[in-house]
């Protein structure tokens, strides 16, 4: 599923799927004049990122975020120490 074949309430439970390749792209990159991306892992070690930076993004060089894979965000999972 692409972005743009999410609906709105889609959206709020849906993330970008990245390669590890692509996740390094982005690392330290801003998508707007004062924002960096923060690619984060899922709880199945997936490189993320959210719709908002996908959205919001204004990097001529990072369009291609645009046709990422959307899943549906599954939170990383930490066990409390006993």
């Amino acid at each position: 599923m692409k972005i743009s074949d999410l609906t709105q309430e889609e959206r709020t439970i849906y993330v970008g799927l990245l390669t590890l390749e692509q996740k390094d792209l982005l690392v330290g990159q801003l998508f707007d004049e004062d924002s960096y991306f923060n690619p984060i892992q899922d709880n199945n070690d997936n490189w993320i990122i959210s719709i908002e930076e996908i959205e919001q993004n204004q990097n001529p060089t990072f369009v291609w975020l645009q046709d990422l894979e959307m899943i549906i965000f599954v939170p990383k999972v930490n066990p409390l120490p006993f």
